[in-house]
């Protein structure tokens, strides 16, 4: 077959071994080892260019040799640097890396991304490093006597000297490698000493250590590995620690918020193994590890946060007071305003808190060394107060609430220069629109979510150039394809915001129920204000056993439509099922009504006697 110009022009000058420089091309062209993507050859000739060509098939491949000296290739003009073989030849193959070392990374983007979300340093520093260096110890990874490793390499534990502080150099947590660490320098000067190092590379197990299993040296291992009574390092339990540091530092992001930032691309999740350094090769069983194609879910956080806390041996977390930010008074104020209700109804979710006596220290301080580990779930509690001060004013039962409504209405229109009342009719037509506007949108996005990394991921090292020119190929497809549609694919980045809804009395297009008075819906009995309804019904009779996995279930047909549209506005505010709002909301009218639960035990008690 007819040479391809550039393979031509390779065999004319002599780069292919004929001219005098064959001796140097030879050892120059021994250093690409890749397979050739139409042959499969790792045959490699040098064009004048350059560029590495296969002498098997005349391919020419778009890497070309790293040009030292221009006398070299006669005739030629340098227009770019490419980036070809610019790497050193020992950094192809990757450094020796494991796989706790890449969710130390992970942790380590983390925290870096909620110190820009305005979080305290501390948490990175002091915080997160400690709980991670005590897994560590734990797990018998690090800090130990007898690390669990490969044979391959042995890590030795590194001897910490004490007369030095964390803040005065980087902490290595094995001895024989550089890892980055959560702890910085007070001494913006010096930032050559904090920088992360790259882990140096045993030049002895380099053949040893290279893997078609997975780019990590323990990968296979780690996902086969399964020891009793230790708490497996997972994507999600990433997570588990950037919330537990959180509550640990009383800082102003619940569980909710953390997986909405997550959600929004603020914070390193999906995809955070693009952020390793280039040197840490990734493939194989590393990509079941690190690779993740689910969103993380509440729940299944929350039982993680408790799991890792009990694991790590934590001792009793700072008291949560009535000042912190986590207390139910001040994150029912949040929802209140986020979900455009009036301010009049935080005195009534603060006598809720207060008889159900889910505002008292010992109560919503978590304690992981107590016989039952419980932490609170302190913005789902929060929100179910005021679904349950709704159902206090407004009954909720689809009649009680739209009679309230249309005295409201009157009154407004009669009394326009008054304070107006609030009518939960017209707060429930803005709601609705306003909630299924953003509904909508937050459903395409997640539709459109692409899910593929921009580095691609490959079974082995030999799948590696073949999965790289695959996914340039997808990408041109779809600049090509979004030029055709005349659209963009990329979507705008949300800045990271606290709150979902804004409202303001500005805005004359909606209307802000902030300012508006709940007279409507008291009596004045004496010299106090009550509640025009005197009614109340439970959202759950009776509770499941003791051995159930959940405390109660949910049947949307069993409850009235106001009702599920209240949890569904919640349930979304805080992406959680709308079964597991009304389970709290269930626990806090247990709290509440204790007789009620009572009388009903004594009844279900004496109708087994009797029929015994």
């Amino acid at each position: 077959p007819a040479l391809p110009e550039a393979a031509l022009a390779a065999r004319v000058t002599g780069r292919g071994g004929v001219g005098g420089g064959g001796a140097m091309d030879l050892e120059d062209v021994e250093e690409f080892r890749e397979r050739c993507t139409q042959c499969a050859a790792v045959s490699w000739g040098l064009t004048d260019e350059g560029k590495y060509y296969c002498t098997c098939c005349h391919n020419v491949t778009e890497r070309s040799k790293e040009v030292i000296s221009t006398e070299a290739i006669p005739n030629t003009k340098i227009q770019a640097i490419n980036r070809g073989l610019k790497r050193k030849r020992k950094l192809e193959k990757g450094w020796d890396w494991y796989v706790c070392e890449g969710f130390q990374h992970v942790l380590y983007q983390q925290a870096e991304a909620l110190k820009t979300l305005g979080v305290g340093p501390e948490l990175k520093n002091e915080v997160l490093h400690n709980f991670w260096k005590r897994y560590l110890q734990k797990s018998k990874q690090a800090y130990c006597k007898n690390p669990v490793y490969t044979s391959r390499r042995k890590a030795t534990v590194l001897e910490e000297n004490p007369s030095h502080s964390d803040w005065d150099s980087e902490p290595e947590l094995l001895s024989d490698f550089s890892c980055p660490s959560f702890v910085e320098s007070g001494a913006e000067s010096q930032p050559d000493v904090h920088m992360r190092k790259p882990f140096p590379i045993n030049k002895a197990s380099q053949s040893e250590t290279a893997s078609v299993c997975s780019g990590s040296l323990d990968g296979v291992e780690y996902s086969l590995r399964n020891r009793k009574g230790v708490v497996k390092m997972t994507m999600p339990r990433t997570l588990a620690f950037c919330s537990l540091s959180l509550l640990w530092r009383r800082e102003t992001i619940t569980l909710s918020d953390l997986l909405r930032f997550v959600e929004e691309d603020h914070i390193p999740y999906i995809n955070a193994f693009q952020h390793f350094p280039e040197e840490m090769k990734l493939y194989g069983r590393d990509k079941g590890i690190f690779a993740i194609e689910s969103w993380p879910d509440y729940e299944d956080i929350y039982k993680k946060m408790i799991e890792v806390a009990t694991f790590l041996d934590l001792p009793r977390f700072p008291d949560i007071t009535e000042d912190c930010y986590l207390h139910p008074d001040i994150l029912c104020m949040k929802y209140l305003m986020e979900v455009n209700l009036p301010d009049e109804m935080h005195s009534f979710t603060c006598q809720v808190v207060k008889m159900a006596g889910i505002g008292e220290v010992d109560f919503l301080t978590f304690d992981p060394v107590a016989k039952m580990a419980k932490t609170v779930k302190y913005d789902v509690q929060a929100v179910a107060v005021i679904v349950v001060v709704l159902k206090l004013l407004f009954l909720l039962d689809d009649n009680l609430e739209w009679s309230l409504s249309t005295i409201a209405e009157k009154h407004n229109e009669e009394n326009k220069e008054d304070k107006p009342w609030f009518d939960f009719r017209k707060w429930y037509q803005v709601m609705k629109k306003s909630f299924d506007e953003k509904k909508q949108k937050w459903e395409e996005a997640r539709a459109k979510f692409v899910w593929k990394s921009e580095k691609p991921l490959y079974h082995s090292s030999i799948d590696r150039s073949v999965a790289y020119k695959r996914r340039e190929m997808v990408v041109n497809l779809q600049k090509q394809f979004s030029t055709l549609i005349d659209s963009t694919p990329t979507v705008e980045k949300k800045n990271p915001s606290s709150f979902q809804f804004n409202w303001t009395e500005e805005d004359t297009d909606r209307t802000c129920f902030h300012g508006h008075s709940l007279q409507g819906i008291l009596t004045k009995k004496g010299q106090s204000l009550t509640t025009k309804n005197s009614l109340y019904w439970l959202s759950t009779q009776k509770f499941c056993k003791s051995y159930c996995k959940h405390v109660t279930t949910y049947e949307e047909s069993n409850f009235s439509l106001s009702y599920q549209f209240i949890l569904n506005l919640f349930s979304f505010l805080l992406r959680i099922k709308t079964s597991f709002l009304h389970e709290e909301v269930s626990l806090i009218e247990k709290r509440l009504f204790k007789t009620k639960y009572s009388k009903t035990k004594k009844k279900s008690s004496r109708s087994r006697k009797v029929r015994k």
